[in-house]
């Protein structure tokens, strides 16, 4: 596309009610916000799945750290070499059961700059359909050759496995948790196969650290299994932070520190950050029940007015909850109601989910209140009833 293209590009996107614009939002509690005009809203949208955000111990730890500067002034090779990221990169290692982890600027630069560095000509990449886009990109730019298998489906998988000629590394990478469905990777089943094939598995904890597994270490605790090679994370959900990690053996982080351009050419984040999360994973590390019990609670009685009231979602054990419109229009307007009476729900379309599979992504946390509950499906039902946008169950 020539640049001189943009504007009639940008009127198709128009045309298809597809443009996109960033609307302001300050949190004021882990799940309130307010907007530009002082309108405030019950966030049900957020990624902050424990509330860390706004917790006293996270914001102390940020207070304190930022005497050492509000950014970090180079990469971590060079001045960014900040003692909370080392601090934070070995406490994630022993979350996670892992030798070491490498922290990156974000999650989605954790996939690009582990799948760039792992994989290349001659390897394989086996992913799943539903990975996340960062996930995607990561296979893309790696030059290895990638292989889609149907989502979670594990003999569409061996298939593929079997019948791909590989002369390098066969990779195996999926979510854990998936984004848009809330439903948790066969972890049993890809273990299995990678160890059939020789395969080294991936897996993108970035829904699964904290909201998955007894003590929140995911994926992994689950299942009560291990098997995966490498895990990636990121710092900006159940940690309440910004920021990525990949965790596995020291050999493979030692490589990446040692190739993987996006953590060697980017500045690191800073020690107020590297801070932050640190406070966050101890929190949950000393006293899991406390925030995940919480989210279990919260999600259990959501889930539990959503079925009393008829509203059907996509089965799962975490506190995402999709409820698929297939329409983009309807999944748009009942949003954009639910919104002009306080409550923020993400109205989730192409390309971010296949076509015809339009949703309402509904996000619960352990920062919500019963009363915010209450209030938001006492506004979901009436919405529903005033406009028929989703079919209720008899």
């Amino acid at each position: 596309m020539k640049i001189k293209d943009i504007p009639q590009k940008l009127a198709d996107i128009r045309r298809e009610d597809r443009f996109r614009a960033v609307h302001d939002l300050r949190m004021i509690t882990a799940s309130r916000g307010v907007d530009r005009s002082g309108k405030e809203y019950i966030v049900f949208n957020s990624n902050d799945y424990l509330g860390m955000t706004h917790e006293k111990e996270v914001e102390e730890a940020a207070r304190n750290a930022v005497i050492y500067g509000t950014g970090s002034g180079g990469a971590r090779l060079t001045s960014g070499a900040v003692f909370e990221l080392s601090d934070l990169e070995k406490e994630i290692a022993r979350f996670k059961h892992k030798e070491d982890a490498v922290i990156f600027n974000t999650g989605y630069m954790t996939n690009l700059g582990v799948l760039y560095a792992l994989a290349g000509p001659g390897d394989v990449i086996f992913s799943d359909e539903l990975n996340h886009a960062s996930i995607v990109d990561g296979c893309r730019i790696s030059r290895a050759a990638v292989k889609v298998y149907s989502h979670s489906d594990m003999g569409a998988l061996e298939k593929l496995l079997e019948e791909t000629p590989c002369q390098g590394q066969r990779f195996i990478v999926t979510d854990g948790v998936f984004s848009m469905d809330g439903d948790v990777a066969d972890l049993p089943g890809l273990v299995k196969l990678k160890e059939k094939y020789d395969a080294f598995l991936i897996v993108d904890d970035a829904h699964a650290t904290g909201v998955i597994g007894n003590t929140g270490r995911g994926t992994a605790k689950y299942y009560h299994m291990e098997g995966i090679d490498l895990q990636v994370g990121t710092l900006s959900k159940s940690l309440g932070a910004e920021g990525g990690f990949a965790a596995a053996d020291r050999t493979i982080t030692d490589y990446l520190r040692n190739c993987s351009r996006p953590f060697i050419f980017s500045t690191s984040i800073s020690a107020v950050t590297g801070a932050t999360a640190l406070a966050a994973l101890k929190l949950l590390e000393e006293n899991p029940e406390k925030y995940m019990g919480a989210l279990r609670r919260n999600t259990k009685y959501m889930k539990e007015g959503l079925t009393k009231a008829g509203i059907s979602f996509l089965p799962g054990d975490t506190s995402i909850i999709p409820i698929v419109m297939g329409r983009e229009e309807a999944a748009m307007e009942y949003a954009a109601r639910c919104k002009e009476r306080g409550i923020l729900l993400s109205a989730i379309r192409p390309p971010s989910v296949p076509k015809g599979t339009s949703r309402i992504r509904l996000t619960v946390t352990a920062a919500h209140t019963r009363a915010e509950l209450d209030k938001a499906l006492e506004v979901m039902v009436k919405e529903i009833e005033r406009t028929g946008l989703i079919p209720r169950k008899s």
